[in-house]
């Protein structure tokens, strides 16, 4: 069998494989030892950003004229994986890395992994940060279960109706989401799953400014409304309360129709009044907008 050392780093004699290698977040101490191997060893570097992966190799101390650094990203993608497999194919030691955080995590790299084990080639994770479980630990929520839902679509409609069908899901939700849309966002998680409901932003994690914000959402989302934040943000959002679920689910047509109208009395509009009473209901958002303009239209003057 080929030799390893360093606990599966790359030794004299090992078989070229692929070595999907996780990057520091933003303190270069969390680079583990044996990332730190892989790279210094690796014949070739795809990287999402070869910026930041020189800046890596340099703090390794890799000279290297041979290393080949090579960008990675969504356009060249599938050459890259086809160059990847013809070099491991040959005995060479490849090294997937991303800009920050685990590869393949919402960042490129899926069709290089495919690619390599289709050729039956070896692939060998290199676990290290994330930001996924990073905020996870430090949100103050539920780590047994969790669902991790990348980036959420970018228009709210889309962003809602993804929402809604995770309005009674038991498990806590994990997300990234762009500094400049995060207040839409929490409004939108507030709007479906509860103004009252559990959350956390998390943001530049291991930075010097690292932060970790817990709230309700609705007051989550009125904070980052007035003050936009600042870097990567994460956000962890508690799970459903199966019991308030089931006290949402006992809401009548009845009950929700006098409930309209007393909302509609005071001027708000019947999109306002549907994200309302969408918090009380764990019922589709269409069924409770049809009651809503239901309500409308048999209370305006003839």
């Amino acid at each position: 069998m080929p030799s390893q050392t360093h606990e599966g780093a790359p030794g004299p004699g090992t078989a070229g494989r692929l070595w999907v290698v996780s990057a520091p977040l933003g303190n270069p101490d969390d680079l583990s030892p044996r990332a730190r191997s892989v790279l210094a060893v690796a014949d070739l570097v795809l990287a999402e950003d070869t910026r930041s992966a020189r800046r890596i190799l340099s703090l390794i101390g890799s000279r290297r004229s041979d290393q080949l650094v090579v960008s990675c990203f969504d356009a060249n993608e599938s050459s890259r994986a086809l160059e990847a497999v013809e070099r491991i194919a040959a005995g060479q030691n490849v090294a997937l890395l991303s800009e920050a955080g685990t590869p393949l995590v919402s960042d490129p790299g899926f069709r290089v992994v495919r690619a390599v084990i289709e050729a039956g080639l070896v692939v060998q994770p290199v676990p290290g940060p994330s930001a996924i479980l990073a905020a996870l630990v430090g949100s103050g929520q539920s780590a047994e279960r969790f669902t991790f839902l990348g980036f959420p679509p970018r228009k709210s409609g889309a962003r809602r109706r993804l929402f809604e069908t995770l309005r009674s899901h038991p498990f806590t939700l994990i997300l990234y989401e762009s500094p400049m849309r995060t207040a839409d966002t929490l409004r939108d998680l507030a709007a479906v799953l509860g103004q009252q409901r559990q959350a956390c932003v998390a943001r530049e994690l291991t930075k010097t400014h690292e932060e970790f914000v817990r709230g309700t959402l609705a007051a989550l989302c009125e904070r980052y409304r007035a003050d936009r934040p600042l870097g990567e943000v994460t956000l962890v959002v508690s799970g459903a309360d199966p019991d308030i679920e089931q006290r949402q689910d006992a809401l009548s047509d009845e009950g929700l129709a006098a409930r309209a109208a007393e909302l509609l009395a005071t001027g708000q509009s019947a999109r306002d009044v549907t994200d309302e009473l969408s918090v009380r209901s764990s019922r589709p958002r269409r069924e409770i907008y049809a009651i809503v303009t239901a309500v409308g239209s048999t209370s305006r003057p003839t």
